[in-house]
């Protein structure tokens, strides 16, 4: 509320004019206050409504920590399980997953009936818990570096899930990794890869995979399996998308199928 300027030629006719002006000094100093208590109520509401369109708080903070944490398509591979099941059937009996977090996807493989999994950790494990260490311990989960060959014979694995890894890997090393994925598969070897333009953790990654990601295009993806002489499984890619879509399950990452070698 602005107040208006005091015209000085202006008189006081009487006293009976000194209580409305004392009234209009007080609402003067008042307003600043009354104003404020508009902005916090505003704010309030604001806020308010932003919170009901998210669809509540779970799925505000669910929201929040894909984006501002980074997508992991090894947490995804945990969500897909149960549509690779569904169009993988028996090729899921014997699993070799790569990447990191392999603890935690072998640990979830071991608790589906009839399926045997090992796990390829490419980096330093820091950190783990005792279920994690145990699994090394017992020699189920690995730390192996990918540039070499994999400690495996041909066709050791009825499916080969590999999940992150790709993502840090040069084409020079691409080269001699993902053909060496598909020679330890049977019935073939699914690529859970990043989006373009997804946000990671540009610092974090850094320390822990020496590198930056180099998330990839579709495109480019199928370019490189075709000069690379690796066959996509449309069969496996269709039972998959089918699968999914009963299941209302929408990836958060790119899902590519390859057969294995004859």
């Amino acid at each position: 509320m602005s107040r208006r300027p005091v015209n000085p030629s202006r008189r006081l006719g009487d006293g009976g004019s000194i209580p409305f002006a004392a009234s209009i000094r007080s609402k003067s100093q008042n307003s600043p206050l009354l104003s404020i208590g508009l902005v916090i109520v505003g704010a309030i509401l604001l806020i308010g409504y932003c919170y009901s369109n998210s669809g509540g708080a779970s799925g505000g903070i669910k929201d929040v920590s894909k984006l501002e944490g980074g997508a992991s398509c090894s947490s995804e591979v945990l969500q897909a399980l149960p549509v690779l099941k569904k169009s993988y059937g028996d090729s899921l009996h014997k699993v070799l997953h790569v990447g990191p977090e392999s603890c935690s996807v072998v640990s979830s493989l071991l608790e589906e009936e009839d399926t045997e999994a090992w796990g390829i950790e490419p980096y330093e494990l820091d950190d783990v818990g005792a279920k994690c260490k145990s699994l090394v311990r017992k020699g189920i989960v690995r730390v192996a570096d990918l540039k070499f060959s994999l400690p495996y014979r041909a066709k050791s694995f009825s499916l080969v899930i590999v999940s992150d890894a790709l993502d840090y890997l040069s084409p020079r090393y691409l080269n001699k990794t993902l053909p060496e994925l598909v020679r330890v598969s049977a019935d073939g070897v699914v690529i859970f890869a990043g989006y373009p333009g997804q946000q990671r953790t540009r610092g974090e990654e850094v320390a822990k995979f020496g590198r930056p990601a180099k998330l990839r295009s579709s495109s480019w993806w199928i370019r490189f399996f075709v000069q690379s002489s690796l066959d996509e499984n449309e069969t496996a890619g269709k039972k998959f998308e089918q699968a999914s879509a009963k299941k209302a399950y929408k990836p958060a990452c790119q899902i590519f199928h390859l057969k294995s070698y004859p």
